[in-house]
């Protein structure tokens, strides 16, 4: 979306403006921009326009968001290398609410201020009634995705609706109900995803919210309603409404998986990109997590040996599995394409070397300095540099929807409605078949013919988990599921790599990092202590206490 990155230049001419005007200083600075923002005369509606562009800004940040770290070294697939990080709060049970690691409360209920805003004013602006369908459409797509940011990971937080509050307006708001926060979320989808841009959209609207992101969106959030966590009477009918969802994105026809999995996310156009958040080219995802006996390299991201023995062989089968072909001697040969595409490991060539994660290794020196903790390297999001000299700048767009997420969501939902159907299995071959993952003599990839709905729930979560690694899934699949007190009280493991005398390499797993996880509280976040402190009728979640 072009117009987001001058949202900054069209409000800072706003601020301007006013600041000039020597009347205006009776009135509050706000509702003086908005004035002036949404202009009877502004035939082109250029500000507001720039003013929904600023809102879609507002949309999540990926990669190194929490201060240089990902959100998923808050899980059991990453450590942050660097000591103290911010996220290892989540797994050190160091979250309260005067401490929130990953505190989006703000920036959300800033978004949906700002959709208010512009819900309430474009009516005044002289352009098309078309486009004024289109974008108050965008709106309210924005504001539905704002509060879901905030239901997965508060559970109920107050519905505002359309209001506007001014500076003299009471705002001390009770919470809703989850339940009261899904269906507002739910009924804003339905409403708009008909008003949206087309599927398919011009190059000048890319990253404009249409109606495969709409129903992205939809299946996301009735796939999070039926799960365990939400849904803890098991009702059949929510997984049956979430694969039913997935299902409309699918036969949109208008998606497909890439064969090439590096280049999808240094993409600006792709078969496979539903809905993304764009930004400027950059380096600062190779520079942020390549290794670090590169120039600049900082190596901030350690992905988890538990990550790495998730990743199928070639043949379908797991690392463990009778027949998987695993040599713990190589342990990294016969990988299914997408290990190799996410994780450096020792020996990986990068910028025209082998890495060296042995310990002693340019990559992994020893000494204070930051470096992996855990023998890898994050390799995903970044360009194709194995035979470069040096970093160039990358496109790094936050893709917040794609399509193999739908086939995942697809998968898993019809399973749990329905047990192992044809369609849940063919959806993760297809998947499959991307990874490079062989067929064999019965054309399944490596899902056995007898599999049970057990059986099959067990291979999609890790097929999601291996899928969508890095892409901020498993800190919300693992709660979601309810799975997070088994898989976080566990410790996060790594690899101990020693060089021999005759070059070969030994590999010992070893523990890095230990993990706690309350089961009675940790599931949702806390409330904010300031969101407690200055409202009343506030009320905290099950076990924090500030």
């Amino acid at each position: 979306m072009k117009n987001v990155k001058h949202i900054i230049t069209g409000l800072g001419l706003v601020v301007i403006l006013a600041s000039c005007s020597k009347s205006v200083e009776i009135e509050p600075l706000e509702r003086i921009n908005e004035d002036l923002v949404f202009d009877q005369i502004d035939k082109n509606a250029d500000y507001a326009k720039q003013f929904l562009n600023g809102t879609y800004l507002q949309l999540p940040d990926g990669y190194n968001r929490l201060l240089t770290a990902f959100l998923d070294a808050g899980t059991d697939d990453a450590v942050s290398s660097q000591d103290g990080s911010i996220v290892e709060g989540f797994r050190t049970g160091l979250v309260s609410g005067q401490n929130v690691p990953d505190n989006q409360w703000a920036k959300n209920y800033t978004g949906i201020r700002r959709a208010n805003i512009f819900l309430s004013k474009i009516d005044v602006v002289p352009t098309t009634a078309a486009l004024k369908i289109q974008w108050r459409a965008e709106a309210r797509f924005l504001r539905a995705y704002f509060y879901f940011e905030l239901l997965k990971r508060w559970g109920g937080v107050p519905l505002i609706g359309d209001k506007v509050y001014g500076l003299k307006d009471d705002i001390n708001l009770k919470r809703n109900t989850a339940d009261e926060c899904y269906d507002y979320i739910l009924s804003e989808i339905e409403a708009v995803k008909d008003l949206l841009l087309p599927v398919v959209v011009t190059d000048q609207n890319i990253g404009r919210a249409n109606k495969g992101a709409a129903l992205a969106l939809k299946s996301r959030v009735l796939l999070y309603r039926a799960s365990p966590l939400w849904n803890p009477n098991g009702d059949v009918q929510r997984w049956t409404a979430a694969a039913n969802a997935a299902k409309d994105v699918i036969t949109l026809g208008n998606y497909s998986l890439g064969t090439d999995f590096i280049a999808l996310f240094n993409s600006v156009k792709h078969t496979e990109i539903i809905f993304m958040k764009e930004q400027a080219q950059s380096q600062t995802v190779e520079l942020y997590n390549g290794p670090i006996g590169y120039i600049n390299g900082t190596g901030n991201t350690s992905p988890s040996q538990n990550l790495v023995d998730a990743y199928l062989m070639k043949n379908g089968k797991m690392p463990g599995e009778t027949g998987s072909t695993y040599d713990p001697a190589n342990p990294y040969a016969n990988r299914d394409n997408r290990f190799a595409a996410t994780i450096m490991y020792n020996t990986t060539k990068w910028l025209n070397r082998p890495i060296e994660t042995f310990n002693g290794g340019k990559d992994r020196p020893g000494g204070s300095r930051t470096q992996t903790k855990t023998g890898y390297y994050l390799r995903k999001f970044m360009g194709k540099f194995e035979s470069s000299g040096t970093y160039s700048n990358q496109n790094h767009h936050v893709i917040l929807f794609r399509y193999a997420e739908m086939l995942l969501n697809y998968a898993e939902a019809l399973n749990e409605a329905s047990g192992p159907v044809k369609e849940a299995v063919d959806a993760i071959i297809t998947i499959r078949k991307r990874a490079g993952v062989t067929a064999g003599t019965d054309s399944r990839y490596g899902i056995s013919a007898t599999i049970n709905q057990d059986q099959l729930r067990t291979l999609i979560r890790n097929e999601r988990r291996i899928e969508m690694a890095f892409e901020e899934q498993r800190f919300w699949d693992i709660r979601r599921w309810k799975i997070a007190g088994q898989v976080m009280n566990s410790p996060v493991k790594g690899m101990n790599i020693v060089k021999n005398a005759d070059a070969t390499f030994s590999y010992t797993v070893q523990d890095i990092a230990p993990s706690v996880f309350d089961v009675s509280k940790n599931y949702l976040f806390p409330i904010p202590y300031s969101e407690i402190q200055t409202n009343p009728n506030m009320t905290q979640n099950p076990g924090y206490t500030y």
